[in-house]
């Protein structure tokens, strides 16, 4: 656990599970409105009995950000390793899979204070980069983690067909 100023970052545990799948429908609505080809309206990503597992393994660690005993905002992650590889070294990554504010929350640093506590836990587990996915029809997430000091890896195209 740890505390910045009045926000707290902690492991989200199951009593997060309503607020963590109202959370999730915010970004499913943003991806849906962005992606509607792709993204189904009204469906949950994960059952609860999905999301606890996720909250229980080291390999997913899911974080919380709250504020007294309120949810502002969650963070899910995901260890890969490359290892053996002939053209890589062997190395660690710590992969955001999603990072969520409030809508409520916005604009009062709850996404900074996530996104830090997600790289201090990374260097904490000697890992050499912290990565993630950010999609073209979210411009506001693509310059929060441009302001994060973040850069392109790598870029992924497509063509609907």
């Amino acid at each position: 656990m740890q505390n910045k100023g009045n926000i707290t970052v902690r492991r989200a545990q199951a009593s997060d599970l309503q607020i963590v799948n109202k959370l999730l429908y915010q970004v499913e609505d943003l991806h849906r409105v962005g992606r509607p080809d792709l993204f189904k309206p009204g469906e949950k990503k994960y059952t609860d009995g999905q999301l606890l597992d996720i909250f229980l393994c080291d390999r997913t660690p899911v974080f919380v950000a709250e504020e007294g005993e309120q949810v502002l905002g969650y963070v899910f992650c995901i260890l890969q390793e490359t290892k053996g590889s002939k053209a890589m070294f062997d190395h660690t990554t710590l992969y955001i899979d999603d990072l969520c504010v409030d809508e409520c929350a916005r604009g009062k640093g709850v996404g900074k204070i996530l996104y830090d506590y997600t790289l201090d836990y990374a260097r904490s587990l000697g890992c050499h980069n912290v990565t993630l996915h950010v999609w073209d029809k979210n411009p506001g997430a693509r310059t929060f983690y441009e302001k994060m000091g973040m850069g392109i890896q790598q870029t992924t195209m497509e063509v609907i067909l």
